[in-house]
This record gives structure tokens, C-alpha cells and sequence, in this order.
């Protein structure tokens, strides 16, 4: 059967930008998934994407006009129903095989698998390979369904009568298997060969396809439009780079803003403005993010990445003489920037301290009171970090940049752009003559607010945002709005992986217990349920998700977070001494053993003795294990004070030798009580001393 490319395209109204790339994408997958899975192309079949503004486009390779026919294996029905006593064929076995356009003939050619009652009826029968039309039919309508559309609109056919959903109106289809048209419908639309171009750019519109292979061709050519999403957006980078060169400046690194434009453009062209350098006196981040939200322009970046008065257009249009298009522009982000000069100037009339009392009139959660309440309760938490990392002023910066540090969001620049909320604080802290310990905090306190973020930038700002995201899960945990599945509306995960990041990665010597504690304090009692154990579970969670992501195994990682290690920052200390541990020869052979020790000792009833007495020893394994343990506890012990975790465990590898010739010669539970209780506290301290890094026995196959 001749295999052919085919080419898909639905020609819509202009699709929402931060939602096209995710559904070009989906829109090629899930209709190549379908023509695989109906054996109208191979399993390795290249698929090209296309998606601009206007159109959603697929190009499969090598796709079948039929599929191949296939033979299957029928399930029919059990023998007891399918068969009456004389081994003919029942009624209800006749009319299943009818309904398969069987003839009854082949009742007595039927297979039978199973034994007993199990034994059923099969059919062998070859099925028809589908037909391209049929199965591009059914792709399209199975493709349509599950497309990842951010918002459903209905609107009416030309009839004037039907009604069909899709995220836009949807003008036109394409459907070409090599250069003939396949005959399917979608949306009320009838498959041709016919697409429109550019707007107003284009050579020749409609775009008469030749044939699927030409399409791309045919587009950028004809219809002046680059139909490839990744292109396009290569495209725009090249432009970027070339426009901003020319100036000796680098465009802003943005992803998201680039993949928008590119959902915006056709065909792209880049071209410069600027502003007027007085503006340059509102915050960077100000007039930045004003440019990027409001005119989707990149601004340009001097050697030391400070923002110049020049940014770049993405246009969609090429004009022989662009200068109306760049004066536009120009006269577009002047408002936009006098706005943000306004709010920098009326916010500085009022100090940051002045602003804080308004606070005590924005609802923060309606069980956990306003954001002055909370304010406080940060600042209780704050203060009392502070003071566990040493210092008296340090206690009190930390109080201080607390209480200012959510008084921004009464500014009339964050009610603007909310994405500003501690960056626009520190710039007010500043103006407000305090020190740049503060100020900073104040913008700090946030961080890290995703993945890969940086941590705040001094102590200050340390003590601050742990607090601010203790109180959180406090807060949040104590009245019971815990995260289910994915749903996290509160993102307390990313508080939690927060708290972590900053403990291990700025080395801070806190225990989680007391963290947690300390964050509960702060509300008054009876506010919150009692969720202390719940939130240190959670925090171990996250821990150990983070550590399973940076390599380790999940052997290792319970095997260190099942001892509940109370410095978080040691963990991934703990961890490389045992996976430095696992590489030792001795290593496997004392896993097993601290396992087979460990199920000993859960038996014994009446707690584990303590008193070893070296007078009741009877084997020459009892006296060496417990000489052994004489002189390797007190080396093991004091690397494990010292922190040296990698020689700690090292030091037991010499507890080999003399714990197997234990087992080999000695029986734990002798029939003396007082011979057994005193091995049994020969294990345990054997126990005890192999397990202060990590429960070692986790890590026994």
C-alpha cells in the first residue's frame, strides 16, 4: 500500500499566545498518536509541529492510505454458554457470531483456552486495516477532544443553526495525503487544499497547497508566514541578537516573553526604540517589567546589566520605511512609563513604617486574621531565629525588617504589578534612610520562590523569610489546609523546600524541632489545631524528595532520615559518609548483620539490657566483638561529635571480622537468662554505636 506524508492544518481566529506552543504541540502529538495506533503510520514515524497565531499544523511521514489487516484473537464467550450438552453451538453463540459477520459455519472452528469453568471461546478473524479517511476522521475528533484548551468558545456555524466548541473559531481545513485531498470533516469545516497567509504580507491569498511537502515552503514564500513555531522562534532570537549588537547591548533573557511573541508574529521583524533617559530614575525592575507585561517589548542591557533607554520591537509587519512603526511604539510605552514614574513618586511621599497600620485592614485568611496579625506573628518567629543564630542586633534587624517587610503591598507600584511585592521594598527601605541590612531583607524575605532561586543575600533576610514561611505552614497546617495530590493552592511545598534550602545551603546550626516550635508559638492558643508532627513529616517529605533528586538512592536517603536527624543541615553530610560507606568491601556484610541485630533486639521484651559483664562470656567471639567495640566506639564516637560522619562510619568497617565470627559461634538466646541478657547487651551496644550516622541497615539488600 503506497505511504505517503501527510499534512493536517486548522485555520482559526488568532489563538491565545500563552497557550499556542503547548497546543501546536499536543495538537501534532495526539494526532500522530491516533494514525500509529490505528496502523496508518509506523511507530517511528517523524512528526513536524506547526503553530502561528493562526493555524495549529501537522506534517506525519510515510502515512498508509489503508492500514494493514490484522488478525486478532476474538474473546467470545464462556464453552458452558456457547455450547449446549451435544457440543453444538447455542443461540447466544450464533448471534454473538452474527454480530461479527461470522457465518455459523465456523462454530466448530472456534479455539478454546482455559480449563474448567474458565474455559472460554475465541474467534480468529482478520480485521479490515482501516482506511485513511476513516482514521484521519477519527484522529481529528479524538485529537479535538483532548487538545489542552485553556478556555472553551462556543460559536454558531454559517448555517446559522449549529453550535461547535473549540478555543477559537476555526475558518479552514487542510487535510493532504501526499498531493490529494482526504475527505474529513471537523467543526463544520470540509478538508481542502486552501490556506491564507499573512494579513497583509502576503504574495498570494488563499494559498493554494500543492501538496503536503510543500507546505512550509509554500507559506514562507506565498503567504509570508513562518508556519514552524520553533523556527519562528529562532528567528526572533537571531533578530534579537543581531538589533542588539548594533548597539553594543544585549536583550533581556526571557523564555516566557519569547515564546509569547513568537505566538504573536506571523512573520517577525525586530526593530529598535527608545525612551526618554529621565525614566531611567524609576527602578529598573519597574520599568522592565512594565515593558515585558504591558507592550511585550524587550528591553536592552548595558555590559554591566543595567537597563539603557533603548528596547527592541517584535513586529509583525515589514515595512520599507519602519519609522511609523518604531514612532508608534515609542508613543505607546511613554504612558506606560510616566504611569510607573507616578506610583515611584507618590509611594516615596509615605514612609514604609507610616504604611503598616493599613495592614491591620487586609484580610490575610478569614481563620488566621488580617496581615498585621500575621505581621506580627513573622515578626515573633524572626526575632527568636535571630536570636538562636547569636546575636542580640541581629534579633532585632531581624524585628525590624519583619515588621516592614509585607508593607509594600499597600504601594500604589505593587497594587500595579503585584510581581514587584519586596523588590519595591527595598527601594522604599532605601529611600527611607534604613541600612542595606534591612532593605535588602525586605526584598529577600520571598526568596526562593521557585526552584533553583537564590537564597537571601544576608542573615537578616535568612532570619526573615524562614520565618515567613514557618509561619505558613504553622498557620496553614494548624487549620488543616494541607496539600492533596497536586493541589497545593498555598504552595507549601515550595515553603517547605524553602525552609530546607536555606538551612542546608547557608549551613545554619537550627533544629527543625525547635523551628517548628517556635513558629506555633507565635499564634495565640487555641487558633490552631496541634500539627507540629504533621508539618516536621511534611519537611521530611520535601527532604527527602530533594535529595533523591540530586542522585542519591532511596535506600541511602531513609537509611539517614529514619534516625529524624534534627540538623537539617548535616543531612546531606550524613549522606555522602554513607554512601562513601556503601563502597567498602565490608560494607554489604554489616548492613546484613545491623539488620539481623536490629529484628533481634525488636523482640526482646522489657527493653533492651544495658549492663555488659565480661566475666559471663563463654566464647573467645563474645570477648572479641565486645574488645572490638572497646576500641572502635570511642574513635566512632568522636568523629560522629566532631562532624567527620565519613570517618565515623569508616572506623566500623574493623567490626567485620570479630561481628561475623559472633554469629558463626555464639547463640544470642541461651537458656542462662543472665548469659542471655548480657549477650543481648553486648548487641545493643554493638546496635548502638553502628547506627548514630544512619540506620545501616537500610542499606541491606
Amino acid at each position: 500500500m503506497s505511504a505517503r506524508n501527510l499534512l493536517v492544518e486548522l485555520f482559526v481566529e488568532e489563538l491565545p499566545p500563552k497557550a499556542l506552543k503547548k497546543l501546536g504541540e499536543s495538537f501534532a502529538e495526539l494526532l500522530s498518536a491516533s494514525l500509529k495506533a490505528q496502523g496508518l503510520a509506523a511507530a517511528n514515524a517523524q512528526v513536524t509541529s506547526y503553530a502561528s497565531p493562526r493555524r495549529l499544523g501537522v506534517q506525519v511521514q510515510g502515512v498508509l492510505a489503508q492500514a494493514a489487516d490484522k488478525s486478532v484473537s476474538q474473546k467470545l464467550m464462556p464453552v458452558a454458554v456457547g455450547l449446549d450438552a451435544n457440543g453444538q453451538a447455542t443461540p447466544a453463540l450464533l448471534k454473538k457470531l452474527a454480530a461479527l459477520g461470522a457465518d455459523a459455519a465456523v462454530a466448530n472452528q472456534l479455539k478454546r483456552e482455559g480449563e474448567g469453568k474458565n474455559e472460554t471461546l475465541f474467534l480468529d478473524i482478520t480485521l479490515a486495516g482501516a482506511k485513511l479517511a476513516d482514521g484521519l476522521q477519527a484522529a481529528l475528533a479524538e485529537t479535538l477532544a483532548k487538545l489542552p484548551i485553556p478556555k472553551v468558545m462556543t460559536y454558531q456555524l454559517a448555517d446559522g443553526w449549529s453550535d461547535v466548541n473549540f478555543v477559537r473559531p476555526a475558518h479552514g481545513l487542510v487535510a493532504l495525503h501526499g498531493s490529494e485531498v482526504v475527505p474529513v470533516s471537523v467543526l463544520g469545516l470540509a478538508a481542502g487544499r486552501e490556506t491564507l497567509g499573512h494579513r497583509f504580507e502576503a504574495r498570494t491569498n488563499p494559498v493554494v497547497l500543492k501538496d503536503a511537502d510543500s507546505y512550509a515552503r509554500q507559506l514562507r514564500e506565498e503567504g509570508a508566514v513562518i508556519a514552524s513555531f520553533a523556527e519562528r522562534r529562532d528567528e526572533i532570537m537571531h533578530q534579537l541578537a543581531a538589533a542588539a549588537a548594533k548597539h553594543g547591548l544585549k536583550p533581556i533573557e526571557d523564555d516566557a516573553l519569547l515564546d509569547e511573541v513568537t505566538a504573536l508574529v506571523e512573520r517577525p521583524n525586530v526593530l529598535a526604540g527608545q525612551f526618554e533617559e529621565t525614566f531611567l530614575e524609576v527602578p529598573q525592575e519597574c520599568l522592565i517589567l512594565t515593558m515585558k507585561a504591558n507592550q511585550k517589548y524587550f528591553p536592552l542591557l548595558d555590559a554591566n546589566g543595567k537597563l539603557t533607554n533603548k528596547f527592541l520591537i517584535v513586529s509583525n509587519i515589514a515595512p520599507a520605511d519602519p519609522s511609523a512603526v518604531i514612532g508608534g511604539n515609542e508613543r505607546v510605552v511613554r504612558p506606560r512609563l510616566a504611569d510607573a514614574k507616578f506610583f515611584f513618586d507618590q509611594d516615596r511621599r509615605k514612609t514604609l513604617e507610616s504604611r503598616v497600620p493599613g495592614l491591620s485592614k487586609v484580610v490575610y485568611h478569614n481563620k488566621l486574621g488580617t496581615q498585621g496579625e500575621r505581621v506580627e506573628r513573622v515578626m515573633a518567629i524572626a526575632r527568636a531565629i535571630g536570636e538562636k543564630l547569636g546575636s542580640e542586633e541581629l534579633a532585632m534587624q531581624a524585628d525590624r525588617a519583619a515588621l516592614l517587610a509585607k508593607a509594600d503591598l499597600l504601594t500604589d507600584m505593587v497594587g500595579e504589578f503585584p510581581e514587584l511585592q519586596g523588590i519595591m521594598g527595598r527601594y522604599y527601605a532605601q529611600h527611607d534612610g534604613l541600612g542595606d541590612a534591612v532593605a535588602f531583607a525586605i526584598e529577600d524575605h520571598y526568596k526562593p520562590r521557585f526552584a533553583g532561586d537564590e537564597l537571601p543575600r544576608n542573615d537578616v533576610g535568612v532570619c526573615v523569610a524562614l520565618a515567613d514561611k514557618l509561619e505558613t505552614l504553622a498557620g496553614l497546617f494548624g487549620i488543616g489546609q494541607v496539600p492533596t495530590g497536586d493541589k497545593d493552592p498555598f504552595a507549601l511545598r515550595r515553603h517547605a523546600l524553602g525552609v530546607l534550602r536555606i538551612l542546608i545551603e547557608k549551613s545554619l546550626p537550627l533544629r527543625l524541632f525547635d523551628l517548628v516550635n517556635i513558629a506555633f508559638a507565635a499564634f495565640p492558643k487555641g487558633l490552631l489545631g496541634d500539627a507540629h508532627t504533621d508539618v516536621e513529616i511534611f519537611m521530611f517529605e520535601r527532604l527527602g524528595g530533594m535529595m533523591r533528586e540530586q542522585g542519591y538512592t532511596a535506600n541511602e536517603v531513609e537509611a539517614v532520615l529514619c534516625m529524624n536527624p534534627t540538623r537539617i543541615d548535616l543531612v546531606p553530610l550524613q549522606l555522602l559518609a554513607v554512601r562513601a560507606f556503601s563502597k567498602l568491601p565490608e560494607a554489604e556484610s554489616l548492613a546484613a548483620a545491623n539488620k539481623r541485630v536490629g529484628n533481634i533486639l525488636k523482640k526482646v521484651e522489657g527493653g533492651v539490657p544495658t549492663a555488659i559483664e565480661p566475666a559471663l562470656f563463654k566464647e573467645p567471639a563474645e570477648t572479641a566483638l565486645f574488645q572490638s567495640l572497646g576500641e572502635i566506639k570511642p574513635r566512632a564516637d568522636a568523629a560522629f561529635e566532631s562532624g567527620d560522619y565519613s570517618a565515623s562510619l569508616q572506623a566500623l568497617a574493623a567490626l567485620k571480622a570479630p561481628v561475623d565470627a559472633f554469629f558463626d559461634h555464639v547463640m544470642v538466646n541461651a537458656d542462662d537468662p543472665a548469659l542471655k541478657a548480657n549477650r543481648l547487651a553486648l548487641l545493643g551496644r554493638l546496635h548502638q554505636t553502628m547506627n548514630r550516622v544512619a540506620d545501616l541497615a537500610k542499606l541491606a539488600a
